[in-house]
């Protein structure tokens, strides 16, 4: 959540959040227009869409996107509470990306989901698929983005769980290394001759 500068995702309980990472002009206002709430939680501000129905959340997390967008690209969206498509609500969805402990494990239900997965790289693990091997973080994040976008382009239902019960549970922001560090008292520098 913390790598792009917004991320947008889904608690278990059906909130959609908006977390800015980097200063954005007038984000809060974009936010709050579209009628997210502001919420300060463990150092962070959150924006929050209470649970409703998935047309709501869909169109206001479009506008606050929308015009996020002129701002930054740098924008992940792996929210399953504005996958709204009309006539095609889906409760047990084809393909399933779970988060957890800085990984992700993924199940699919279709021939056409396991072959969408091995085509971005995820290879089956007994009932499950896995990521490919050797992916930092971004990279994590870019693989199941990337699937994720190219199922839904394709039809496909799509869920991703982050691991994150209620918006009380969204893990605090990570501590940033101050622009001063620490360290023995400086000597002044030598003068430097001039011929």
């Amino acid at each position: 959540m913390d790598i792009p500068d917004v991320f947008i995702g889904s608690t278990d309980d059906g909130h959609t959040f908006v977390i800015i990472n980097r200063r954005i002009r007038d984000a809060d206002r974009l936010l709050t227009e579209a009628g997210f709430l502001a919420r300060e939680h463990l150092g962070r501000t959150l924006y929050l869409l209470p649970p409703g129905t998935a047309q709501d959340a869909h169109e206001r997390a479009g506008i606050a996107m929308y015009r996020l967008l002129a701002h930054t690209h740098d924008l992940i969206d792996l929210c399953w509470t504005t996958r709204w498509s009309p006539g095609s609500p889906v409760a047990d969805p084809e393909i399933r990306f779970h988060f957890c402990d800085g990984t992700v494990a993924v199940t699919a239900r279709t021939a056409a989901a396991r072959a969408l997965l091995e085509r971005h790289g995820f290879t089956p693990n007994g009932s499950s698929y896995r990521p490919p091997d050797g992916l930092d973080e971004r990279r994590l994040l870019g693989a199941v983005t990337a699937a994720e976008t190219h199922a839904y382009t394709h039809g496909l239902s799509v869920r991703v769980d982050l691991g994150i019960p209620t918006p009380s549970d969204i893990p605090p922001a990570p501590r940033r290394p101050s622009a001063a560090a620490p360290g023995s008292p400086t000597m002044p520098a030598a003068r430097r001759r001039t011929r």
